[in-house]
Protein backbone atom coordinates (compact mmCIF):
# COMPACT_ATOMS: atom_id res chain seq x y z
CA UNK A 1 0.00 0.00 0.00
CA UNK A 2 1.40 3.66 -1.06
CA UNK A 3 -0.58 5.98 0.39
CA UNK A 4 -4.72 6.28 2.06
CA UNK A 5 -6.81 8.94 0.94
CA UNK A 6 -9.45 10.25 3.34
CA UNK A 7 -13.18 11.53 2.35
CA UNK A 8 -14.64 12.79 5.40
CA UNK A 9 -16.50 11.61 7.85
CA UNK A 10 -14.46 9.33 9.44
CA UNK A 11 -13.31 9.50 12.73
CA UNK A 12 -10.05 11.33 13.10
CA UNK A 13 -9.07 7.92 15.91
CA UNK A 14 -9.43 5.80 13.47
CA UNK A 15 -7.34 7.25 10.18
CA UNK A 16 -4.74 8.09 12.75
CA UNK A 17 -5.16 4.28 13.49
CA UNK A 18 -4.59 3.51 9.80
CA UNK A 19 -1.92 5.64 9.13
CA UNK A 20 0.22 3.89 12.62
CA UNK A 21 -0.83 0.44 11.33
CA UNK A 22 0.19 1.03 7.64
CA UNK A 23 2.79 3.06 7.92
CA UNK A 24 1.90 5.30 4.89
CA UNK A 25 0.96 8.50 3.93
CA UNK A 26 -2.25 10.15 4.64
CA UNK A 27 -3.83 12.82 2.59
CA UNK A 28 -7.66 13.53 3.94
CA UNK A 29 -10.14 16.22 3.34
CA UNK A 30 -13.02 17.28 6.11
CA UNK A 31 -16.61 15.95 5.91
CA UNK A 32 -19.31 17.71 6.88
CA UNK A 33 -19.60 16.01 10.19
CA UNK A 34 -15.96 16.67 10.88
CA UNK A 35 -14.82 19.82 13.33
CA UNK A 36 -14.01 22.41 11.61
CA UNK A 37 -10.29 22.31 10.74
CA UNK A 38 -7.83 24.09 13.34
CA UNK A 39 -4.25 23.21 12.77
CA UNK A 40 -3.38 24.03 16.38
CA UNK A 41 -5.82 22.04 17.88
CA UNK A 42 -5.08 17.97 17.86
CA UNK A 43 -8.90 17.39 17.96
CA UNK A 44 -9.47 18.93 14.33
CA UNK A 45 -7.22 17.45 12.75
CA UNK A 46 -5.55 14.00 12.26
CA UNK A 47 -2.42 13.57 13.68
CA UNK A 48 0.21 12.25 10.87
CA UNK A 49 -2.38 13.05 8.42
CA UNK A 50 -2.36 16.17 5.65
CA UNK A 51 -5.32 18.32 4.95
CA UNK A 52 -5.88 18.86 1.64
CA UNK A 53 -8.35 20.82 1.45
CA UNK A 54 -8.03 23.63 -1.01
CA UNK A 55 -4.62 22.07 -1.28
CA UNK A 56 -2.35 20.19 -3.95
CA UNK A 57 0.82 17.88 -3.53
CA UNK A 58 3.15 16.06 -5.12
CA UNK A 59 3.39 12.44 -3.73
CA UNK A 60 5.54 10.36 -5.40
CA UNK A 61 4.20 10.46 -8.65
CA UNK A 62 1.24 11.15 -8.07
CA UNK A 63 -0.67 15.04 -7.74
CA UNK A 64 -3.21 15.17 -5.77
CA UNK A 65 -5.48 17.64 -5.08
CA UNK A 66 -8.42 18.19 -1.99
CA UNK A 67 -11.97 19.86 -1.72
CA UNK A 68 -13.26 19.16 1.59
CA UNK A 69 -17.18 19.55 3.16
CA UNK A 70 -20.51 19.11 1.56
CA UNK A 71 -23.64 21.52 0.33
CA UNK A 72 -25.05 23.35 3.36
CA UNK A 73 -27.86 22.12 4.27
CA UNK A 74 -28.41 23.71 7.95
CA UNK A 75 -27.77 27.19 8.80
CA UNK A 76 -24.93 26.33 11.19
CA UNK A 77 -23.35 23.39 9.64
CA UNK A 78 -19.53 22.42 9.81
CA UNK A 79 -18.05 22.58 6.55
CA UNK A 80 -20.90 23.19 4.49
CA UNK A 81 -21.06 25.74 1.48
CA UNK A 82 -23.50 27.08 -0.39
CA UNK A 83 -23.21 26.19 -4.44
CA UNK A 84 -21.50 30.30 -4.88
CA UNK A 85 -19.26 29.61 -1.88
CA UNK A 86 -18.32 26.16 -3.12
CA UNK A 87 -17.28 27.95 -6.79
CA UNK A 88 -15.16 30.51 -4.79
CA UNK A 89 -13.22 27.80 -3.10
CA UNK A 90 -12.83 25.94 -6.23
CA UNK A 91 -11.67 29.24 -7.93
CA UNK A 92 -9.08 29.67 -5.14
CA UNK A 93 -7.21 26.38 -6.25
CA UNK A 94 -6.61 28.07 -10.35
CA UNK A 95 -3.29 29.62 -9.19
CA UNK A 96 -1.97 25.74 -7.81
CA UNK A 97 -3.35 23.89 -10.82
CA UNK A 98 -1.73 26.08 -13.30
CA UNK A 99 1.64 26.22 -11.45
CA UNK A 100 1.23 22.01 -11.77
CA UNK A 101 0.18 22.05 -15.30
CA UNK A 102 3.69 24.39 -15.74
CA UNK A 103 5.73 22.04 -13.69
CA UNK A 104 4.38 18.86 -14.55
CA UNK A 105 2.16 19.20 -17.69
CA UNK A 106 -0.58 18.11 -15.75
CA UNK A 107 -2.58 20.25 -13.69
CA UNK A 108 -3.97 16.89 -11.10
CA UNK A 109 -3.96 13.21 -11.27
CA UNK A 110 -6.13 12.62 -8.51
CA UNK A 111 -9.09 14.56 -6.88
CA UNK A 112 -10.61 13.81 -3.59
CA UNK A 113 -13.58 15.46 -2.04
CA UNK A 114 -16.32 14.80 0.14
CA UNK A 115 -19.03 15.87 -1.83
CA UNK A 116 -19.50 14.09 -4.78
CA UNK A 117 -20.31 16.64 -8.57
CA UNK A 118 -23.55 17.32 -9.19
CA UNK A 119 -25.59 14.42 -10.81
CA UNK A 120 -22.73 12.07 -10.68
CA UNK A 121 -23.46 9.46 -7.61
CA UNK A 122 -25.25 12.34 -5.48
CA UNK A 123 -29.26 11.99 -4.11
CA UNK A 124 -31.92 13.50 -4.12
CA UNK A 125 -32.10 14.64 -0.43
CA UNK A 126 -31.11 18.44 0.39
CA UNK A 127 -27.88 16.89 2.53
CA UNK A 128 -26.57 14.69 -0.33
CA UNK A 129 -26.92 17.09 -3.21
CA UNK A 130 -23.60 17.37 -5.15
CA UNK A 131 -21.76 20.78 -5.86
CA UNK A 132 -21.69 22.23 -8.83
CA UNK A 133 -18.02 23.27 -8.31
CA UNK A 134 -16.34 19.55 -8.18
CA UNK A 135 -18.40 19.22 -11.72
CA UNK A 136 -16.56 22.42 -12.99
CA UNK A 137 -12.98 21.73 -10.95
CA UNK A 138 -13.03 18.20 -12.83
CA UNK A 139 -13.20 19.81 -16.52
CA UNK A 140 -10.62 22.41 -15.64
CA UNK A 141 -8.24 19.83 -13.66
CA UNK A 142 -8.48 16.59 -16.11
CA UNK A 143 -7.87 14.48 -13.06
CA UNK A 144 -7.70 10.63 -13.74
CA UNK A 145 -9.05 9.83 -10.49
CA UNK A 146 -11.80 11.52 -8.29
CA UNK A 147 -12.39 9.83 -5.69
CA UNK A 148 -15.21 11.12 -3.13
CA UNK A 149 -17.40 10.21 -0.28
CA UNK A 150 -20.51 11.81 1.63
CA UNK A 151 -23.63 9.21 -0.20
CA UNK A 152 -23.85 5.72 1.20
CA UNK A 153 -24.79 3.07 -1.79
CA UNK A 154 -24.51 -0.07 -0.47
CA UNK A 155 -23.84 -3.62 -2.80
CA UNK A 156 -27.24 -4.02 -3.37
CA UNK A 157 -28.18 -0.79 -4.60
CA UNK A 158 -28.93 -0.18 -7.81
CA UNK A 159 -26.82 2.82 -8.30
CA UNK A 160 -23.35 2.55 -9.49
CA UNK A 161 -20.28 3.92 -7.91
CA UNK A 162 -17.79 4.38 -10.75
CA UNK A 163 -18.71 6.83 -13.42
CA UNK A 164 -16.28 8.34 -16.27
CA UNK A 165 -16.68 11.65 -17.58
CA UNK A 166 -14.31 12.81 -20.11
CA UNK A 167 -10.74 11.23 -18.70
CA UNK A 168 -12.18 11.20 -15.02
CA UNK A 169 -12.94 8.24 -13.33
CA UNK A 170 -15.09 9.16 -10.49
CA UNK A 171 -15.57 6.92 -7.45
CA UNK A 172 -17.85 6.59 -4.45
CA UNK A 173 -15.62 5.07 -2.20
CA UNK A 174 -18.22 4.84 1.00
CA UNK A 175 -17.59 2.59 2.62
CA UNK A 176 -13.87 2.09 1.16
CA UNK A 177 -12.28 1.19 -1.63
CA UNK A 178 -8.81 -0.08 -2.48
CA UNK A 179 -7.42 1.53 -5.52
CA UNK A 180 -4.58 -0.29 -7.64
CA UNK A 181 -3.50 3.34 -9.52
CA UNK A 182 -0.81 3.09 -12.16
CA UNK A 183 -0.47 6.67 -13.42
Amino acid sequence: MELILGCGDLPYEYLEYLVTMLNVPLFYVPGNHDPQFDPGSTAARVQGGSNLDLKTVRHKKFLIGGFGGSIRYRPDGTNQYTQAEAYTRAFSMIPKLLLNHIQYGRALDILISHSPPLGIHDDTDRAHHGLKALNWLIRFARPRYHFHGHTHFFKNNIRSTETTVGITKVINVFPYKTINANL
